[in-house]
């Protein structure tokens, strides 16, 4: 039995991904953005442990989800499952000041990470969309060009590539990993998508409990269980210092050796 922390998992894949761990015997940590979704958590997934509560789009939020969750570790694995889409007409600022896409998709998995024990695994959620990513570090709020949604999120979804590489070339204890769980059809991902919730999750669940040497890799790009090349950009390890490096400071959390 694997202990396990899945974000996002009140609804959609996160949820999907938990129910299906459940069911296979290991104790999961749901996450949610607040207590009524976390309610909503509680009653869909109701063999879980526990559920921790923080809104990822506040640091200091994160920062205390992080002190709930170290209280139930440590975690086998960490499944960092929550995201945001890129539908919006104009950026959307947190109450850090930050733009929403990028603090939510990429820098409250890096905070998580950098704040809570190492565990065996770490699964970082992307999207195909970043093959499209562009490694914009200059300017990831988008204060100097014309915001574009669907780019910042295509942006984040890159990032959190580079993030899973950096982070299993930097902790070589760690199976770190990428996986695009395809399109599925999600409150976020609409009613056109392709594919179904089940899809969406068997590639997370195998990485977290498979034993299979397929399986026990890290620094990888994932989708239906195969390896896939990612962006070129997610492979360019000054790339990855930087973005590990502009994370730090505006968390004031250094990722640890």
């Amino acid at each position: 039995m694997a202990t396990i922390l899945v974000t996002g998992s009140s609804d959609g894949i996160g949820r999907h991904t938990a129910a299906t761990l459940v069911d296979g015997g290991h104790r999961v940590v749901l996450h949610a953005r607040d207590d009524r979704r976390a309610g909503d958590a509680r009653a869909a997934v109701p063999g879980a442990a526990a559920v921790v509560v923080g809104d990822l789009a506040s640091l200091a939020q994160t920062r205390d989800l992080a002190r709930q969750a170290a209280d139930l570790a440590p975690f086998d694995v960490v499944v960092h499952n929550a995201g945001v889409g890129g539908g919006q007409d104009a950026p959307v600022l947190t109450e850090d000041g930050l733009e929403r896409i990028f603090q939510v998709n990429t820098l409250a998995p890096y905070l998580l990470t950098a704040l809570l024990p190492a565990p065996a695994r770490l699964i970082y959620l992307t999207s195909g969309l970043e093959a499209g990513g562009r490694a914009r570090l200059d300017d990831l709020q988008w204060r100097g060009r014309a915001w574009d949604g669907m780019q910042a999120y295509s942006d984040s979804k890159l990032y959190d590539v580079m993030l899973a590489f950096a982070v299993a070339r930097r902790w070589p204890g760690t199976f770190s990993n990428a996986v695009d769980p395809g399109w599925i059809r999600t409150r976020m991902g609409g009613p056109g998508a392709t594919d179904d919730l089940p899809e969406g999750s068997e590639t997370q669940v195998w990485l977290a409990t498979s034993a299979a040497p397929e399986a026990t890799v890290t620094g990888r790009y994932f989708k239906r269980r195969r390896q896939l090349r990612a962006n070129p950009q997610a492979y360019d390890e000054s790339l990855q210092e930087d973005l590990l490096g502009i994370c730090a400071d505006l968390t004031g959390v250094k990722l640890p050796a």
